[in-house]
């Protein structure tokens, strides 16, 4: 067994030649290829392939033919020849050494597009490139339910860059995500999300208020809490003294009216299928979140609490209030719990009461947020669909779909 180098070889002054390949794709291509290659006892530098709708590029970079395994002609030759009986086109271009190296300071830049124009693409690129980075790879992520596409950027700085794309984002309607590069991204981490209008579609407290006649109300402190207007705290205790009075009973009414988001039990199947722990964090109630910790297998799980005496409500909440501020210190105490760094947790909200834990985690998410939300988050996915949370971790759609077809799960609609 030959033995592992302490350093990397370099080409920095070797001949190589650059061989790419195109035409439509089949089974054999890159066998027959190396093959091929392998009569002049190449070394092999650099290797990439892509197959879009069927048609494959495939490129090589190789070292030029040894003395006495052939000439660089006769290389030529026999690739364009092994090329043409296989229906293919071929290009080979001498140079000297390996590709040149990537810029410092380096991003994954994901969009969201539903769909993605050809002009939000070119505004994207463009803006990638006034900051002074450079696109080193495009893949697509997902065609479904959105069109989700990941950008290797170097050459700048994620802080920077963020802010320039933020601009384009709000200009063409796409979801842009900007996350440095590095070992943490395959790390563990810990994700936790609010639970109204992020993991679930309704806003409990409305849920319980239609049972006791006073939805309208209720509606409307619950949305000018939202927008920052009002202190979540007083608003909290002014919604729920229009409770006082409810059968208790409807606390089960309530958990059966509650319906998950679009791609929330994707969302968090997948999650712990890598190992991630998740949480929730909810302005709302514990007679609601108990039951969803249990039915989805949440780690973590915090709300207020409704009191009930005698089997009412009494139209108040025990316990410490999980307002914006405390939304923040359970992202760290969870995070401490499960021994994750805060750099490698996840937060997705949707209110002006997630903003303090957005900021803490080391990506904040705004889901369908409200503007002063969407404006102060790191990004904002505005897809009803909270699975495309995923694309933001570099986890692609046929990675998803083909662990559920290994444990026999049913898709999502």
């Amino acid at each position: 067994m030959s033995a592992i180098l302490a350093t990397p070889p370099s080409y920095a002054d070797t001949p190589t030649l650059l061989v790419k390949i195109f035409g439509k794709d089949r089974p054999g291509i890159t066998a027959g290829l190396f093959d091929t290659l392998a009569a002049f006892a190449v070394e092999v530098v650099d290797i990439e392939q892509l197959v879009t709708r069927g048609r494959i590029t495939l490129c090589a970079l190789v070292t030029s033919p040894s003395t006495g395994t052939g000439t660089e002609g006769e290389l030529r030759a026999t690739i364009h020849s092994w090329a043409e009986s296989m229906g293919l086109q071929a290009e080979i271009i001498s140079g000297t050494g390996d590709n040149r190296p990537r810029g410092t300071g380096r991003s994954h830049v994901t969009v969201l597009g539903h769909p993605l124009t050809a002009e939000s693409t070119a505004a994207i690129a463009a803006s990638i490139t006034s900051t002074g980075g450079n696109i080193d790879r495009i893949f697509r992520l997902a065609k479904y339910p959105v069109l989700a596409v990941e950008f290797d950027v170097s050459g700048t700085e994620t802080a920077l860059l963020r802010t320039s794309l933020a601009l384009e984002a709000a200009k063409y309607g796409v979801d842009v995500a900007v996350v440095a590069s590095g070992l943490q991204r395959r790390a563990q981490r810990l994700v936790v999300m609010d639970v109204d209008s992020t993991l679930i579609q309704d806003e409990v407290i409305e849920l319980f208020a239609a049972h006791a006649g006073c939805e309208a109300e209720v509606a409307e402190v619950t949305a000018r809490a939202m927008r920052g207007e009002l202190d979540f705290e007083q608003s909290l205790h002014a919604r729920v003294e229009l409770l006082a009075g409810l059968d208790a009973s409807v606390v089960e009414k309530v958990r059966e009216e509650v319906r998950l988001t679009p791609g929330a039990r994707t969302l968090i199947r997948t999650l712990k299928r890598l190992g991630f722990q998740v949480g929730v964090v909810s302005g709302g109630f514990t007679q609601v979140t108990d039951a969803l910790q249990e039915e989805l297998g949440l780690d973590f799980a915090s709300a207020n609490t409704l009191e009930i005496v005698d089997g009412k409500l009494t139209g108040k909440v025990t316990g410490e209030i999980v307002d914006r501020p405390g939304k923040a210190r359970l992202l760290r105490r969870f995070a401490a719990e499960a021994g994750v760094p805060l750099v490698q947790t996840v937060a997705i909200g949707d209110g002006a009461n997630d903003l303090d834990m957005l900021n803490a985690a080391g990506l904040g998410v705004a889901f369908n947020a409200k503007p002063l939300v969407r404006e102060a988050a790191h990004t904002a996915v505005n897809v009803p669909f909270l699975d495309t949370v995923l694309y933001l971790l570099g986890i692609t759609r046929e990675e998803v779909e083909a662990a559920d077809c290994e444990d026999g799960t049913d898709f999502e609609e």
